[in-house]
């Protein structure tokens, strides 16, 4: 329910939008001019630039400027008069290259983008950049299904979507509410906590466990998904070598109240694995974690900070198979 609520608003969102897009501001006169198709700009870094990590850092701060200074349509096949199927391909390329720079300055880059998005929808009011760009990047980063979501990119530009006056008011608390749940579990931070109980009864603290990566596992009995992570994660070699070392403890958490169900399937796990319910729910009901979709991973080292945070399993398996 919770996440079609969410869905709810951001489609509430695009419908708000395009009614109330001339809001604000006058046309600029160079939008009456059809615009030809363009490119999309290539970020030139200055020959001053020769360090690896200032050349990375420089181009994900700038990637998005040359873009959204420039004029043109937006519509179904366009943005900004660059066609749509290349914008996307940027922001996926984009994306990508946060991964290489620190996660503060990632984040200040996707708040610097945001400043740009909102300073090319004020410049020609009559132009749905803003509508076009907050759902791309919404797709991207924060659909459970995207291949590239980050909630930790995406916290800083819906933060600045819940203040932003090109937001229509009624829609500013479901974007405040992502807000905030996307801050959760930063990369870089301490797990939040929580108890576990597995099927013999005895119950464990997520901090309790020492190991030197700790795989959190949410899943559901008989998910479909769940089982596609649990082959892969089974074909790593040595998987039990490193969890009977301490190198690794798998968490396999289930979340909801259908204690019966969870109780006739949880056989099928790895015994290898610490498989268990959450008591009282503690993990929804304080939102201890913003589980919203089934399957959900999370990495954390020997100290429970987060290395992934409800990542892709492809990355998960690479980090395991690269370090176990």
């Amino acid at each position: 329910m919770q996440n079609l609520i969410k869905y709810l608003s951001i489609i509430a969102f695009a419908l708000a939008l395009c009614s109330c897009g001339t809001r604000k501001g006058k046309k600029a006169e160079a939008s009456a001019m059809p615009e030809p198709t363009r490119s999309f700009p290539k970020v030139e870094v200055p020959s001053m630039y020769t360090d690896r990590d200032e050349i990375l850092s420089y181009r994900s701060e700038h990637y998005w400027t040359a873009f959204f200074e420039g004029y043109g349509k937006t519509d179904s096949t366009a943005v900004l008069g660059v066609k749509k199927e290349e914008v996307e391909q940027n922001l996926s390329n984009f994306i990508a290259g946060l991964d290489y720079i620190p996660l503060d300055k990632a984040q200040y880059c996707m708040q610097k983008m945001f400043m740009e998005l909102e300073a090319a929808q004020r410049r020609d009011t009559s132009n749905h950049v803003y509508l076009a760009m907050t759902d791309m990047v919404a797709h991207y980063l924060y659909d459970p299904n995207s291949p590239v979501r980050d909630e930790d990119y995406f916290q800083p530009f819906v933060a600045a979507m819940a203040i932003s006056d090109l937001t229509p008011d009624d829609l500013r608390p479901a974007f405040k509410y992502q807000a905030m749940a996307s801050a959760l579990n930063k990369r870089g931070t301490v797990a939040a906590d929580f108890k576990f109980r597995e099927k013999d009864g005895k119950e464990y603290n997520l901090h309790g466990l020492k190991a030197d990566y700790t795989l959190l596992f949410f899943s559901n009995p008989g998910c479909h998904a769940c089982q596609e992570i649990i082959t892969q994660l089974l074909s790593i070699q040595g998987l039990d070598d490193a969890i009977a070392a301490g190198r690794l403890a798998i968490v396999n958490v289930y979340i909801d109240d259908d204690l019966e169900s969870w109780r006739h399937y949880v056989d099928n796990y790895p015994e290898s694995w610490h498989s268990g319910y959450n008591p009282g729910q503690t993990i929804r009901n304080e939102l201890l974690y913003d589980v919203r979709a089934i399957p959900s991973l999370y990495l954390l080292d020997s100290g429970k900070r987060v290395l992934l945070k409800d990542a892709p399993s492809d990355k998960v398996l690479q980090i395991l198979t690269t370090n176990l």
